[in-house]
C-alpha cells in the first residue's frame, strides 16, 4: 500500500548492551561514555545507533535519502525503549525525473517516559 501525506509510521526498539557493543565493532564509535557503566549498570547509546529508528522506517519503504537532519535532545541508556513517529509530509510522483518518487518527512521519538529524545527529519525518493 502507498505511502501518503499525512501518514504516521511507528516503531519502537529496546536497546542492549550488546547492541552498543556491536556498533562499536561497527562504526568504531567506543568513547568512554559508550564503555563505562553508571551506577545502575547502564551504558550511553550512541546518537547515530538511536539514529537507526527512523531510518528503519525508511528503509522499509524503499527510500534512498538525500537528506536527513537529526537533533539529539537527550541521552538514551542501554534499558530504554524508544518509540519513533515517522509523519510522511510529502509524497508526490516525479514525472520529469526517472518516474521516481519525492518523499519528505519528519519524525520525533520519544523514551519510555515520553520525553523527546531525538528529532528531526529526511527527503529522498522512493527506489
Amino acid at each position: 500500500m502507498p505511502l501518503k501525506v499525512g501518514d504516521i509510521i511507528t516503531f519502537e526498539r529496546t536497546f542492549t548492551v550488546r547492541d552498543v557493543e556491536l556498533f562499536i565493532e561497527i562504526s568504531g564509535d567506543g568513547g568512554i561514555h559508550h564503555l563505562t557503566p553508571d551506577e545502575q549498570g547502564r551504558l550511553v547509546v550512541q546518537g547515530l545507533l538511536t539514529a537507526t529508528l527512523p531510518t528503519k522506517v525508511g528503509g522499509d519503504n524503499n527510500v534512498l535519502a538525500r537528506t536527513m537532519n537529526f537533533e539529539f535532545l537527550r541521552p538514551v541508556v542501554t534499558g530504554d525503549t524508544i518509540i519513533c513517529e515517522v509523519k510522511i509530509e510529502k509524497y508526490e510522483r516525479q514525472e520529469n525525473k526517472n518516474n521516481r518518487t519525492a518523499i519528505t518527512a519528519s519524525f520525533v521519538c520519544e523514551n519510555q517516559d515520553e520525553k523527546e529524545v531525538l528529532k528531526g527529519d529526511f527527503s529522498g525518493v522512493i527506489l
